[in-house]
């Protein structure tokens, strides 16, 4: 059992830890949603589709996203500069794992906020 438990001692063995980390903050898995719903994306539609992220939410998460592999940029040279985010293929691949999720949530939102309330009182 304590060899099984190993890798989950330190952060940077452990896969569970180490990638949640990283896109288990408040918007990653919106964005990978919404680009996984809106397919090749700029930077103005995705800041549309979330009116409540600041730019520069939006640009170090999507720049987290694109470090792990998640998301692609494509930028065009011109004036005004062109830029398109998409999912790569690994960020396609967790797409499932993450609607799996949203949906898990939607179908038990009510009874979570009724047991934080119940819970605050």
């Amino acid at each position: 059992m304590e060899k099984f438990l190993e890798k989950y001692s330190l952060k940077e063995q452990c896969p569970v830890r180490n990638i949640l980390d990283r896109f288990g903050d408040k918007w990653s898995i919106l964005l990978i949603i919404i680009l996984g719903e809106g397919g090749v994306m700029r930077f103005k539609d995705l800041s549309g589709v979330i009116p409540d992220i600041s730019q520069k939410m939006l640009t170090v998460t999507l720049r987290t996203l694109e470090a792990d592999g998640l998301v692609s940029r494509k930028v065009y040279p011109q004036i005004p500069p062109k830029v398109e985010y998409e999912l790569t293929e690994t960020g396609r691949s967790l797409l499932p794992h993450i609607r799996n999720l949203a949906g898990w949530a939607a179908d038990h939102f009510e009874v979570i906020a009724k047991s934080r309330q119940a819970f605050n009182s």
